[in-house]
């Protein structure tokens, strides 16, 4: 179900190499909202490189208004041996802090899941979320999704 954003001539585009700039300074506000940390912007570009390089690692999808990207979040993958298919995970979700709840994320999501839906090849959408950030817990339940199932452990080097 599309929904309405108040931002006008809102886009989706994927993200492309002349984007890494942009998407190192989404993922550094990030960074420090979420977790406080700060990231180093070499690695980050690396990063966002070898990416936009190999589509099988992900992709980068762009919400854009007047041609100004406002937000943007990335797909990655993992294969269910249970539904025979593919979960798509989205990640590094951003939008500009002054445009929030003028559902620029709902637009990003709408397109997600409308691409999702209409690819046999794809299971699923997931998203994790840190267990203090409530606003976006209220978002992703808005748009259909729940947190009902699962809780993340990690190991990280």
């Amino acid at each position: 179900m599309a929904r309405r954003s108040t931002i006008p001539a809102l886009v989706c585009r994927p993200g492309t190499e002349p984007d890494i700039e942009t998407l190192v300074r989404f993922q550094q506000g990030l960074a420090r909202e979420t977790e406080d940390l700060a990231l180093d912007a070499e690695t980050l570009r690396a990063g966002l490189g070898a990416l936009m390089k190999d589509p099988s690692l992900g992709h980068y999808w762009i919400a854009e208004s007047q041609g100004r990207p406002i937000g943007s979040l990335m797909i990655t993958f993992e294969w269910s041996d249970w539904r025979n298919r593919m979960i798509w995970w989205i990640q590094s979700v951003w939008v500009e802090p002054e445009l929030r709840g003028q559902g620029v994320y709902a637009f990003l999501y709408d397109h997600i899941k409308s691409l999702a839906t209409a690819d046999d090849a794809v299971g699923g959408i997931r998203l994790y979320v840190d267990k203090r950030n409530q606003r976006a817990q209220d978002v992703y339940r808005r748009l259909g999704m729940n947190g009902d199932h699962y809780t993340t452990f990690e190991w990280m080097k």
